[in-house]
C-alpha cells in the first residue's frame, strides 16, 4: 500500500536532492526542526498544510506542483494492481489497466492525458511499496529499452 506522506516525502526529497541541497540548508529555510524534515522526508510525519507550503517555499517550489507530483503518482499507484488495496468491507472498484512499457530494470513507462510519465516502484517489504513519477521530457521518449 503506497502512504500519502510516505509519496509527498519521497517527492520533497527528490525536490531538494536535485537542487544538491542539504537537509539542514532546507530546514533552516523553512524555519522546522532538521529531524523533524527529515521524518517528513521519509515518511515517518505527515506535514500540515502550513508546513509544506513553507517547505515548498524553501525548496523554491509551487505546493501546486508538489501537490500534482504527489497526485500523479498516487493516480497511477491506483492503476497498479496489487499496490492499493480496496479497505476491507468497500466494493472493489474495477480499474482499467494502464498500457505499460518497461524503460528500466526499476522502472515503467505509462502515457497519460499530460504526456508519457515515468514510473519507479520499489518493493519495500511486502506490504508498503515506494511509487516515484517524472514527466518524461522529449529528448528522453525515445528511449525505451526492451523487456
Amino acid at each position: 500500500m503506497v502512504l500519502l506522506r510516505r509519496v509527498i516525502g519521497d517527492a520533497l526529497r527528490a525536490r531538494r536532492q536535485g537542487q544538491h541541497r542539504t537537509l539542514r540548508e532546507v530546514s533552516s529555510a523553512a524555519n522546522v526542526s532538521l529531524g523533524y524534515l527529515s521524518e517528513i522526508e521519509r515518511g515517518q510525519k505527515e506535514p500540515s498544510s502550513e508546513l509544506l507550503a513553507a517547505i515548498c517555499d524553501a525548496l523554491g517550489a509551487r505546493l501546486s506542483e508538489v501537490l500534482r507530483e504527489v497526485s500523479d503518482t498516487v493516480a497511477l499507484a491506483e492503476q497498479m494492481p496489487g499496490v492499493l488495496v480496496p479497505v476491507a468491507g468497500e466494493p472493489a472498484e474495477p480499474v482499467a489497466r494502464p498500457s505499460v512499457r518497461k524503460v528500466a530494470p526499476q522502472g515503467v513507462r505509462q502515457v497519460t492525458a499530460d504526456g508519457p510519465v515515468s514510473v519507479a516502484v520499489r518493493q519495500d517489504s511486502p506490504l508498503k511499496a515506494t511509487l516515484r513519477t517524472n514527466r518524461v521530457r522529449p529528448a528522453e521518449r525515445d528511449v525505451v529499452c526492451a523487456a
